[in-house]
């Protein structure tokens, strides 16, 4: 079991730093937003290739900050039962969430994406627009390392969950 809890902290981790280094794309996101509108409403000059940075932006902070915030336990789930369960019954709402949903799911988008990412790389894929950026297919790679990241923490959920039902209710801290 011991190797399982450190593929888990090796996930965290990975995912820990992704999200701390992604989180900087909010700030970016805010800046380039705010000197499109100033540009825009008080120059008179618009850009297309900075709007689109915004949305660029946008995927990458949600898209790749996933998998953090499921780290963080920071997804939307149905609260009502689950916040005064017992530190048992969470853990096997986790443990089935996860072999149930999460993993399944993420495999599923990944398996449904690649096609579509690959193609978008087979012909390097660009904006609609003359002045756009030029790298949709980096955009549309972004999915696929979503669908890692969820996939990599949705494992060590499972690992967490087990060894919380074997009675190692610290999860990993004990190892």
């Amino acid at each position: 079991m011991s190797h399982l809890a450190s593929l888990a902290r090796i996930i965290d981790a990975v995912n820990e730093r992704v999200g701390r280094t992604i989180a900087w794309a909010a700030l970016a996101m805010v800046l380039v937003q705010f000197t499109v509108v100033v540009l825009r409403y008080v120059f008179g000059f618009g850009s297309i290739l900075m709007q689109e940075s915004v949305i660029y932006l946008h995927a990458v902070l949600f898209m790749i900050g996933a998998g953090y915030t499921l780290l963080q336990d920071g997804h939307v789930r149905l609260d009502i039962f689950y916040r005064d369960a017992s530190i048992r019954t969470k853990a096997l709402v986790d443990l089935w969430g996860s072999i149930g949903l999460l993993i399944p799911v993420t495999v599923l988008i990944w398996w449904f994406s690649w096609p579509y990412v690959a193609g978008s790389w087979k012909v390097l894929e660009g904006s609609k627009e003359t002045s756009g950026i030029h790298a949709v297919f980096l955009l549309k790679t972004v999915i696929l390392v979503f669908a890692a990241l969820m996939f990599a923490q949705g494992i060590s959920l499972l690992v967490r969950s087990i060894l919380t039902l074997k009675g190692r209710e610290q999860g990993l801290a004990g190892d």
